[in-house]
């Protein structure tokens, strides 16, 4: 699950390591989050140590149980935290978190190898998991899942206040289900 709307993330702001919380808006949709999953049961449930993750987790109704993973923690965006694409563009006009990384900040292979530590402690598990995290490092945990490079994250969109699921298909790694709005 991605997390609900911030200030941030509806003015299309590069958002790491900035602790918001989330807008009304984004306290409606992780409620209905809650709901869109409350048939589900979960093995475990993970949640990025940011606010806007834990507080979607908690609206959601999976507080309780869930263990803080600082490796579901957002990009580190470094000197590009709190900018905007477009602003960033003003400077370096092709720039791309996904093929550059962020100066003072994370790159793309950084965010893999924590994923990949996320992965690792999933498949502890014989069954569902609920991780609660941030877009591109969620991005980054689908392209991982199935055996793509960490930057193949940039091919696979995610909106907030989403629901995904990865699994599996007989023995191979799937996305299952993607970007899906609860309503």
């Amino acid at each position: 699950m991605r997390h609900g709307e911030t200030e941030w993330s509806a003015a299309g702001r590069h958002t790491g390591s900035t602790d918001l919380p989330l807008t009304q808006a984004g306290r409606a949709a992780a409620r209905r989050i809650g709901a869109f999953v409350a048939s589900q049961s979960f093995a475990a449930v993970y949640v990025s140590p940011m606010r806007r993750a834990r507080e979607t987790c908690e609206l959601s109704g999976f507080a309780e149980d869930a263990v803080v993973d600082d490796d579901l923690r957002e990009w580190d965006y470094g000197k590009y935290e709190g900018l905007t694409t477009a602003t960033i563009r003003e400077t370096r006009p092709d720039w791309t978190v996904w093929r550059d990384g962020c100066p003072s900040g994370e790159v793309a292979a950084d965010v893999g190898a924590r994923v990949d530590r996320v992965i690792a402690r999933l498949l502890e598990y014989d069954d569902t998991v609920a991780v609660f995290g941030h877009g591109h490092c969620l991005r980054v945990l689908a392209a991982r899942w199935v055996g793509l490079a960490a930057e193949d994250g940039a091919r696979i969109a995610l909106e907030t206040a989403t629901v995904s699921r990865l699994g599996w298909e007989r023995e191979q790694p799937v996305v299952s289900m993607w970007n899906v709005t609860p309503v």
